[in-house]
C-alpha cells in the first residue's frame, strides 16, 4: 500500500507506529513524522518541483541549518543531506530544474545548494537578514529574488557578485510568493507591492493592505488558464484576505476571512486570536491550506468561500507548511514560534515536520 501515489491511502491510522500515548498531543492527527527534524523552530518547507523524479522535501530551521529529505510512495522520509548558515534560516526554495536549493537567512547572505555535488555558494548579500528568497524563470532570464530587512527587494545572477537590480521597498520585506510573471511583496507597516517579472522586473502596482494589522505571510494563486490572478495574505490577527489583481467586481471579489480563532465566538467572551503563519495553495485544486499560532491547519475552498476542514489541536504552533507538485502531499512544521514570548519557550520541547495524504481533503465543493 502506497501512502501517497494514490489518493486516500491513510488517514487514521497514519502515526500509529509512532507509539503516541494518550496524554502526548504533538500528533493529534496522527501524521506521519518525518525523521530527524530540525533541532530548533522550523522557518520554511519547500518541496522539490515536479522535473525531478520522487519527492525530497527541505526545511530551513533557526538551528542555522537546512536539511534535505526523500520522501518515499510509503511514507518513509529519509535525511540525504544538510547544510549550514551561520545564523537562522529564514526561507527556501528550489530551482524549477530541481539541481539546486536556494537559502536565505539572517547571516545577511543567501547560497545556491547544489544537491549533486552538495556543495553550498553565497549568491547574494544584503545589509541586514534576508527574509525571502525565490526562483524567478522566465523565457529570456532567470534569478534569484530576495527580500531583505534592509528594505530592499534585489534580483541576482547565481554567477555575478553584484545584483543585477536593487528595488527599494517602503519597508522590510516580511514576505513575498512568485508565481511567473507575477510576484508579491507585503513589508512592515502593511506595504503590498505586485511587481511584473516580464524582460525586467518593476513594480506594477502598490495596493493598499486589506488588512489592519502586520502582514505575515503570502500566496499567488492561479486562474482557470493557469496565469497568476491574485493572492492570498495572512496577518498576525487571525484573518486572510483574498485579492484579485484585475476583478470584474472589486468590491464583491475581495474578502477577508478570520481564522486560527478560538473561544468567544459569540461577544460575551473574549475570544484567543492567533497568527496566520503560513499559506499554501494546492497545485491542483486551488485550494488553500492556512496553518497558525494556535497550533492548527485548516484548508479552505476561496471560490466557495468555505472551510473544508480544520485539524486538532497540536501542542505547538504550526509554522510552515507546503504541498509536493502533485498535491498529493501536504507537509507542515510544529515548533514554538515566540509567538507568546521568550516565557513560553520550552527549550525541552521537540520540532516535527508531519505528512498527510492531502489528495481527499482538499477537493473543492462541489458547486451547487
Amino acid at each position: 500500500m502506497t501512502l501517497f501515489s494514490t489518493p486516500g491511502g491513510f488517514g487514521t491510522g497514519g502515526g500509529s507506529m509512532f507509539g503516541s500515548t494518550a496524554t502526548d498531543n504533538h500528533n493529534p492527527m496522527k501524521d506521519i513524522e518525518v525523521a530527524s527534524p530540525p533541532d530548533d523552530s522550523i522557518s520554511c518547507l519547500s518541496f522539490s518541483p515536479q522535473t525531478l523524479p520522487g519527492n525530497f522535501l527541505i526545511a530551513g530551521s533557526w538551528a542555522n541549518d537546512v536539511r534535505c529529505w526523500e520522501v518515499q510512495d510509503n511514507g518513509q522520509t529519509i535525511p540525504k543531506a544538510q547544510q549550514m548558515h551561520t545564523g537562522p534560516v529564514q526561507d527556501v526554495c528550489w530551482s524549477d530544474d530541481g539541481t539546486k536549493v536556494f537559502t536565505a537567512s539572517c547571516d545577511k547572505t543567501a547560497k545556491m545548494w547544489d544537491l549533486n555535488s552538495n556543495q553550498s555558494i553565497q549568491i547574494a548579500q544584503h545589509d541586514a537578514p534576508i527574509k525571502t528568497v525565490h526562483w524567478v524563470k522566465a523565457p529570456n532570464y532567470s534569478c534569484i529574488m530576495t527580500g531583505s530587512w534592509d528594505k530592499t527587494l534585489k534580483f541576482w545572477d547565481t554567477r555575478s557578485p553584484n545584483p543585477l537590480l536593487s528595488i527599494q521597498l517602503p519597508e522590510r520585506g516580511y514576505c513575498a510568493d512568485v508565481v511567473y510573471p507575477m510576484a508579491v511583496v507585503a513589508t512592515a507597516e502593511r506595504g503590498l507591492i505586485v511587481y511584473q517579472l516580464e524582460n525586467q522586473p518593476s513594480e506594477f502596482r502598490r495596493i493598499d493592505s486589506p488588512l489592519k494589522h502586520q502582514h505575515r505571510c503570502v500566496g499567488i494563486f492561479k486562474d482557470k488558464q493557469n496565469k497568476p490572478t491574485g493572492f492570498a495574505l495572512g496577518s498576525i490577527e487571525g484573518r486572510v484576505a483574498i485579492h484579485y489583481i484585475n476583478p470584474p467586481n472589486p468590491a464583491k471579489d475581495n474578502f477577508t476571512f478570520k481564522c486560527h480563532r478560538s473561544n468567544g465566538t459569540n461577544t460575551a467572551a473574549p475570544q484567543d486570536i492567533y497568527a496566520v503563519n503560513d499559506i499554501a495553495f494546492h497545485p491542483v485544486h486551488g485550494t488553500l491550506a492556512t496553518v497558525g499560532s494556535d497550533g492548527r491547519f485548516s484548508f479552505w475552498d476561496k471560490d466557495a468561500r468555505t472551510k473544508l476542514k480544520t485539524s486538532e489541536q497540536l501542542d505547538q504552533p504550526i509554522t510552515a507548511c507546503c504541498f509536493n507538485h502533485n498535491g498529493n502531499i501536504f507537509a507542515y512544521s510544529s515548533s514554538y514560534d515566540w509567538s507568546k514570548g521568550h516565557e513560553f519557550y520550552n527549550p525541552q520541547k521537540k520540532n516535527y515536520i508531519f505528512l498527510r495524504n492531502a489528495a481527499e481533503e482538499l477537493k473543492p465543493r462541489n458547486k451547487k
